[in-house]
């Protein structure tokens, strides 16, 4: 696949995932294209927390289902309805759980190019989650960013210090399929607009 083919690809994958081992080589690729992501300062802010032990993924599994319930209780009528066949996660399903975390400390405490906007570090961590994303997905292998979760909760789990911000747990491994329509475009929660909405010129 050339670029445009990953990027157009990239699903965000709930239900699809096969449990199947990740083949060792293609994980160290997916690894070091995150880690080849571009950073402000050449801060490398980003550490990855691999995850397979199974009573850790059950204990942040059971957070998550609190989570969506939480959220759950906020909707009513055809939105409850529609949510209420959205999986929101394969926490259980998948090979493998990375958790991608931001150190805002690491390259300091002069970071060349965050003086001025302190989230750069942040959307360095990003572009990490990013390019790790498009080579699993040129990998063949299946991602999914679970959100349904507090911070606190997840860096008490994995014994992250204080200073350190989890970012996103990601769901990784090989998947059955790679759907054409992204997930909650199929389920009726939303579609994606155009880009002729999103083009502006000069000014806003």
């Amino acid at each position: 696949m050339n670029i445009y083919d990953v990027i157009h690809r990239r699903r965000d994958v709930r239900a699809e995932f096969t449990g199947a081992p990740i083949p060792g080589d293609a994980l160290d690729r997916v690894l070091a294209a995150a880690h080849a992501a571009p950073s402000v300062g050449l801060s490398q802010p980003w550490d990855f927390v691999l995850v397979n032990d199974p009573a850790v993924r059950g204990a942040f599994h059971a957070h998550v289902q609190t989570e969506r319930a939480t959220f759950a209780a906020t909707l009513e009528g055809d939105a409850a309805a529609r949510f209420a066949g959205i999986k929101v996660e394969g926490i259980l399903e998948s090979s493998l759980s990375i958790v991608v975390t931001y150190d805002p400390e690491r390259g300091g405490p002069a970071v060349l190019g965050r003086h001025a906007i302190a989230d750069t570090g942040l959307y360095s961590v990003c572009l990490a989650i990013q390019n790790l994303w498009l080579a699993a997905t040129a990998e063949r292998l299946g991602v999914g960013w679970v959100s349904f979760y507090r911070e606190p909760f997840l860096r008490r789990l994995l014994g992250i210090p204080e200073t350190i911000r989890p970012v996103a747990w990601l769901c990784v491994g090989p998947v059955a399929r790679h759907h054409d329509t992204p997930d909650l475009e199929r389920h009726g929660w939303r579609r994606r607009r155009p880009l002729t909405e999103a083009l502006h010129h000069d000014h806003w």
